[in-house]
């Protein structure tokens, strides 16, 4: 089984759910895609910084191109939202754990390109249409492979990886209702 597959295995009940609370936001409405964001924003912004200062830059030379905070952030001052309380990130001790942190946050790009059809016309959409560029997962796919090469290596990735989606989750749950500022 390649790295893929197996962080792919280890975290579909997370992910799973992840997915399902984010379906639970109407995002066709100012106020919904607006929660939407602060809740992505909750748990995106302090897990790529986390990644940065745990040396993303240094395997991943796309690292820089990579990074979408600042289009969350332009989202979210277009709708004239101030960045949500922060989430703790999980911690990237190693490599490993780095590498499985980057896995979720660009499967999210995936997941965006899907969910930013149902934004309302005209409202901002820089963070869901973020383009990696082509081939950009490939060669992410790769890298795993090539630093994922032990299964102590892909259980230390998956756990990261569970972090950051129990993040999400967090945040997602955080701004689902609208008393919940």
């Amino acid at each position: 089984m390649n790295a893929r597959a197996a962080l792919r295995a280890a975290t579909a009940a997370d992910h799973a759910r992840v997915d399902a609370l984010f379906s639970r936001y109407d995002l066709s409405g100012k106020e919904g895609y607006r929660r939407f964001l602060l809740a992505q924003a909750a748990a995106f912004l302090p897990a790529e910084q986390a990644l940065e200062e745990a040396g993303a830059g240094g395997l991943l030379e796309d690292w820089p191109q990579r990074r979408r905070s600042h289009l969350l952030i332009a989202d979210l001052e277009a709708l004239i939202a101030p960045a949500p309380e922060p989430i703790p990130p999980p911690l990237f001790p190693d490599q490993a754990s780095v590498m499985g942190g980057i896995y979720v946050l660009e499967g999210s790009r995936l997941g965006g390109a899907v969910l930013k059809r149902s934004i309302a016309e005209g409202a901002p959409r820089q963070f869901l249409a973020a383009d990696q560029g082509r081939g950009s997962w490939r060669i992410l796919l790769e890298k795993l492979d090539i630093f994922l090469y032990r299964s102590d290596l892909i259980e230390a990735a998956a756990d990261a990886a569970k972090s950051v989606f129990q993040r999400f989750e967090a945040g997602g749950l955080r701004y689902l209702e609208t008393n919940q500022e």
